[in-house]
């Protein structure tokens, strides 16, 4: 049987998806991946589940739900083979790598039985006994429901063709790599109930709730963490949940109501145009997001878009900059474009950000982002900003199309002197109002931007 899927393409780099947990446990980055067409074939018989014929529905529907669990971000190197792991994580602690979740019985999970294979993914308890790290988001995978851990465990097993290729070490040197804290850790922060529906809510948001909150594990890049680094909320009773985040040189976007930094002046329409393209008339996706718009939530049904879109403009505003509700206002930015020789910024910004973003800061959405009201733009932490500057982004790819104007990068040709004054006259410009950035700040992240490659 051949399931041919859009969507696990070899990933050039990953983003922090979990927590570091306590007694030197790690973190961990999503990946950035460019889509491709990969054709998954069942393998023969060699694993725990070929005893049992396989249902085409349900591997087809385990198909799609890896796609929402974004599996193949994290699982899957730069050139190597779906899901054989191998994919490099930077953490504080050392450089971890994934593992191969392929049915391969020697070096991959081919002999996890069905309840081996639900521990893992929501205990984080490998066969053998071993913790995993929450580099793999069980927090959030600890929610999903047994018919949907049975679909996965159904795709894996019978649609994804088997690599043996051994799992590599972590470089987290002794006494750090001891993986028993995580038990304690896993004690105090780890819920291992399934995601129940809210009474009083209907159908479309308790599916929203369950994607966002379980296999679409937003909270582990969106949610902020706590003294031990665990997410400092895990669903919408705390204030904290998804009100942005911090990680891996990257800040998170704030997903609440907030209406400069969030959600707020978004639309219902303006989201799911979002989720099915990475671009609208606010913002483009970039950094770690392009992973998620490229591997998986362009893959979402219509009614599953919906569903996230409405849970996530149910959420109360927390979180962002305090300052009054954005307005538009060009005036006195146009004034400083008009006479630039006056303002560093500004020289920076005729010369390298007037072509795509304009004079007016507006754009060409969805093709080329907005500067002005951009929620990345007014947010507190300018770190998006500064990362995307330096370095520049992945190719969004919809539909098998690259976008056709991705951000270059400028570390090359711009001091981070200059980084750091056209980005303050961004964060000021078409009445932003956002705190100016340091050159300090830059040459910070250049600097571990730089390691980490």
């Amino acid at each position: 049987m051949n399931i041919t899927l859009k969507g696990f393409g070899a990933l050039p780099r990953t983003a922090l998806r979990a927590a570091l947990p306590l007694f030197g446990s790690a973190t961990a980055v999503a990946a950035v991946a460019a889509v491709a067409a990969v054709t998954l074939v069942a393998p023969a018989p060699a694993h725990a589940a070929a005893s049992s014929a396989a249902d085409p529905a349900l591997v087809q529907r385990g198909a799609y739900l890896a796609q929402l669990g974004d599996c193949a971000a994290c699982h899957t190197a730069p050139k190597g083979k779906p899901f054989a792991g191998g994919l490099p994580m930077n953490t504080p602690m050392g450089r971890i790598y994934t593992t191969n979740i392929t049915p391969d019985t020697q070096t991959g999970i081919g002999g996890y039985t069905e309840a081996d294979f639900a521990r893992a993914l929501r205990e984080g308890v490998a066969k053998d006994g071993h913790n995993l790290y929450p580099a793999m988001p069980y927090p959030s995978y600890a929610k999903v429901n047994d018919a949907d851990v049975k679909a996965l465990y159904a795709f894996f097993m019978h649609g994804v063709d088997p690599v043996q290729q051994a799992n590599r070490e972590t470089d987290i040197k002794w006494p750090l790599n001891m993986r028993w804290p995580l038990k304690f850790w896993n004690m105090a922060f780890l819920d291992k109930t399934a995601y129940r529906d809210k009474p009083g809510k209907d159908a479309a948001w308790n599916r929203g709730a369950y994607l966002a909150q379980g296999l679409g594990h937003c909270g582990s890049c969106h949610t902020p963490r706590g003294v031990a680094f665990q997410e400092s909320a895990l669903d919408e009773s705390g204030s904290a949940f998804l009100s942005g985040a911090l990680l891996d040189g990257w800040f998170a976007s704030n997903l609440t109501g907030e209406h400069n930094a969030g959600l707020g002046r978004w639309s219902d329409e303006d989201l799911r145009a979002f989720l099915k393209t990475g671009a609208n008339r606010h913002a483009s996706a970039f950094g770690s997001m392009t992973s998620v718009i490229n591997n998986s939530t362009q893959h979402m049904s219509d009614a599953d878009v919906a569903a996230v879109s409405a849970y996530l403009k149910s959420l109360a505003p927390a979180g962002g900059n305090g300052a009054s509700p954005y307005t538009y206002d060009p005036q006195a930015t146009k004034v400083s474009l008009d006479r630039p020789a006056n303002d560093a910024g500004a020289r920076v910004y005729t010369a390298y950000c007037m072509h795509c973003h304009g004079v007016d800061g507006r754009g060409f959405a969805p093709m080329l982002a907005p500067l002005a009201g951009n929620p990345n733009l007014l947010a507190k932490d300018p770190s998006s900003l500064i990362n995307v500057t330096l370095n520049g982004t992945e190719d969004l790819v919809i539909n098998g199309v690259p976008s056709p104007f991705p951000m270059p990068g400028f570390a090359a040709v711009l001091d981070d002197q200059q980084i750091a004054d056209v980005l303050s006259f961004v964060r000021a410009g078409w009445n932003n109002g956002a705190p100016a950035v340091g050159a300090a700040e830059v040459a910070k992240l250049r600097q571990s931007t730089r390691a980490a490659r």
